[in-house]
């Protein structure tokens, strides 16, 4: 990318912190009269002009002023963003909520999303840990019925998934602890992505009598770990925020937007961008998706001892406080870790 001189770098940035706040096309003499250059608009409109050609801003239809592109706001985030630091009020608001007591994670991540969109004003994403790369730490079976059992498997990272099986009329409460304890003993600490059929073949071996009802649950903990069963499961929160921006108020981009949101498939495949460990930020076309090549997506990971576990996100407008956006995000994943691992 092109290195700027320091005047043009003033400019750009002074066009991008009024065009975030205001969401009005930025002129010369706006410039002149709020940011203090010390410079004559008819400068700033020839460092303009040269901006322009360079392709870091472009000229509305409807406006003699300028905004952004998305090279220039990739210049801006990269180049001349100052950090922003949240308030201690922010952080402590966080840290409460983030203190409540919850017991499984997928109340955890709800809260979190909201709490995010809330104070971003933008459309809050995150990407759930995968069901797959998650650890055993508990199987347990439940007679429901005389035909009926509820078999609740609880991760490592305490995600709760939980299925009704049709089981023999014979089967007692007695066998389905016995089933439970085999299971426990063969399967804690193994991820579900690496389960193999040797396992299975070691536990039906130990279960030869209730061969039938192990072979069943085992079938379930398999289709869990496909995208049926619920991997990675995207949360979203606030969706209303993005739509409430000026840049959205034409229908078709709408429409469009909104079936991006709705897809998980495709939110999932945003969230789990390969250069996604850490702190990312995807401006415009950078995404990847027509759907939402007017957006960008600030996310950072959360983890748990050292193994990612998903993926915290804002999408907003390109049009966005990149500044606090990133650090709410990235204070967000690291509450989320933390909270994760005091629930083990």
């Amino acid at each position: 990318m092109m290195g700027l001189d320091e005047r043009k770098k003033k400019v750009l940035a002074a066009i991008v912190n009024d065009y975030v706040f205001t969401a009005e096309p930025v002129g010369s003499r706006t410039i002149a009269r709020k940011y203090n250059l010390g410079v004559s608009p008819a400068t700033i409109r020839n460092e303009m002009a040269d901006l322009e050609e360079l392709g870091y801003i472009e000229q509305p239809h409807t406006s003699a002023g300028r905004i952004p592109s998305n090279r220039g706001y990739r210049y801006y985030v990269d180049c001349l963003m100052e950090r922003y630091c949240l308030t201690l009020q922010e952080r402590e608001y966080i840290q409460e909520r983030f203190a409540q007591k919850m017991n499984e994670i997928e109340d955890l991540i709800n809260r979190s999303t909201n709490l995010l969109s809330l104070m971003a004003h933008q459309t809050a994403v995150i990407l759930a840990p995968s069901v797959g790369r998650s650890t055993f730490h508990r199987i347990q079976l439940l007679l429901l019925e005389p035909t009926k059992a509820l078999m609740v498997l609880v991760t490592n990272a305490r995600a709760v998934e939980h299925q009704v099986l049709d089981i023999h009329p014979g089967i007692t409460e007695h066998d389905l602890e016995r089933v439970s304890r085999v299971l426990n003993s063969k399967l804690k600490g193994l991820a579900l992505e690496q389960l193999r059929q040797d396992t299975f073949d070691e536990i039906l071996s130990e279960l030869s009598f209730h061969k039938k009802l192990a072979g069943t649950v085992l079938e379930v903990l398999e289709h869990l770990t496909s995208d049926y069963g619920g991997d990675n499961r995207v949360f979203l929160g606030g969706t209303l925020n993005i739509l409430n921006q000026p840049e959205f108020k034409d229908i078709a981009k709408i429409k469009n937007l909104l079936a991006i949101l709705e897809e998980g498939k495709v939110l999932r495949n945003l969230l789990e961008h390969p250069g996604n460990v850490g702190l990312n930020i995807r401006i415009g076309g950078e995404n990847n998706h027509e759907g939402i090549s007017g957006c960008s997506l600030v996310t950072s990971t959360y983890q748990l001892d050292g193994q990612l576990l998903g993926t915290v996100g804002l999408i907003g407008p390109t049009r966005m406080d990149y500044a606090k956006a990133i650090s709410l995000v990235e204070f967000v994943a690291a509450a989320l870790s933390r909270a994760i691992k005091q629930m083990i």
